[in-house]
């Protein structure tokens, strides 16, 4: 999946090796978002939705990864919204 690059798919694999919490959900978030913007960029026509952002994830994680959170749907209804929870680095 070339339009996502192999950042997005480097930070899937990394995600996919993070326990089932609070971080994990964060990171899936972050990465969708990203997907979807790399879409945009791809497929100027077209915005991809939520579902082929969550089947795409789901595929390059090998099934690790299934983006069925709360905090999934709700951020992904947003998708200009800050990221809850997750920590910026100084």
């Amino acid at each position: 999946m070339r339009n996502y690059g192999r950042i997005v798919q480097d930070m899937i694999q990394y995600a996919a090796t993070l326990p089932a919490g609070q971080e994990r959900d964060s990171l899936e978030v972050y990465i969708a978002q990203c997907m979807r913007q790399r879409n945009l960029v791809w497929n100027r026509d077209q915005e991809a939705g939520i579902n082929r952002v969550k089947e795409d994830i789901i595929r390059l994680s090998d099934g690790k990864l299934r983006c069925e959170s709360a905090v999934f749907e709700q951020m992904m209804a947003q998708p200009n919204a800050p990221m809850k929870g997750v920590k910026k680095k100084k």
